[in-house]
């Protein structure tokens, strides 16, 4: 999985469009507006799926659902703005859930003078200093002429190949991150498998619910599939004893391995940049996976944990949640909504 990342209107889905020939703002607000309101979803091959996600900073709960699956990141910042406030956010964020593999892009090339270019690539080489990213390819492209577009897509495929096999436990788990209802089919979510397999006829339990189900027939990447294994992209079509409602947040697990909770202990690293403390009781939004809940910090063994320090934590929820041994997740104050 590949997930899009950089600040609003930076050429996100004008690049996918490239690379695959699909358009993945889907929604009419999105055609009306112009920018990516929801996860769009594009396969550049036969088990590579892009994932388009929103760069408005009101937004930042749809793009971590987007990036919380993905094995890299393909990073974009347009030429004539350079270096804005959500890729300073989206760069943090990917950090945080540990992906250490992206290929950077400045876009919108056809619209600044060659030397202005030169300093937004050092800009962008400087913004990686000291990171995983360091040394990253930085590539240059417009959407208006095509240029670079294949040294993209060669680079992107290189980075791939290096990815090696995803680690996971064997207990099958997807996120789902879209549900919806069809007509002779019923429910159908999609999501990414993070661990274990999938074949049809098998059994799924939907957590936090705890709804039992069957798998009456897969997908991936629109092509009828009998089994789905990790690092997938599945569309699942469920079958359960009574009428289900599913919708982003949710998991399919496979039953009898995994309990929904209130309360998680957790390791966290408050970022460097964020201006306030992580106190006792304050309250935050987790986001785990595809899902956004609600709850509030206890600091372990002391008062509170600085910008830039890392701690233990127990965060007690306002809703039961899945979650599993060295699962990463993000968590963002309240309000106003700030990461940590």
């Amino acid at each position: 999985m590949v997930g899009l990342a950089g600040h609003i209107d930076h050429g996100k889905t004008a690049l996918v469009k490239a690379l695959t020939g699909i358009d993945t703002d889907r929604l009419k607000e999105e055609k009306a507006r112009g920018i990516t309101i929801d996860l769009g979803f594009a396969h550049l091959s036969q088990n590579i799926t892009l994932i388009d996600v929103p760069g408005h900073e009101r937004l930042i709960k749809n793009m971590v659902a987007g990036v919380s699956t993905i094995d890299m990141v393909l990073f974009v910042i347009a030429a004539d703005d350079s270096i804005m406030p959500q890729t300073r956010e989206h760069l943090d964020i990917v950090k945080l859930l540990g992906i250490k593999k992206g290929l950077f892009v400045i876009t919108k090339i056809d619209l600044v003078e060659m030397d202005w270019l030169e300093l937004v690539e050092e800009e962008v080489r400087n913004l990686l200093q000291g990171s995983m990213f360091e040394g990253a390819p930085i590539l240059k492209f417009s959407s208006v002429t095509g240029e670079g577009i294949d040294q993209v897509k060669q680079s992107l495929f290189e980075l791939i190949d290096q990815l090696g096999q995803k680690e996971h436990d064997g207990i099958f788990r997807l996120p789902v991150d879209r549900a919806f209802s069809k007509a002779g089919f019923g429910t159908i979510v999609t999501g990414s498998v993070i661990s274990g397999s999938l074949k049809t006829g098998e059994s799924v339990e939907i957590l936090p619910q705890k709804i039992l189900a069957r798998i009456r027939g897969l997908q991936s990447h629109d092509s009828q599939v009998d089994e789905v294994q990790t690092g997938f992209r599945a569309a699942v079509n469920l079958v359960a004893g009574d009428r289900i409602e599913v919708v982003r947040g949710q998991v399919l697990v496979q039953p009898g391995f995994y309990e929904p909770v209130k309360l998680l202990n957790a390791h966290v690293r408050l970022l460097p940049g964020v201006k306030f403390h992580l106190k006792n009781q304050i309250r935050v939004r987790l986001h785990l996976h595809t899902s956004e809940i609600l709850g509030r910090v206890i600091v372990m063994n002391r008062k509170e944990i600085h910008p830039g320090d890392e701690g233990l934590v127990q965060i007690r929820l306002e809703s039961p949640v899945y979650a599993s041994f060295k699962d990463r997740f993000i968590i963002r104050q309240y309000s106003p909504q700030i990461k940590v």
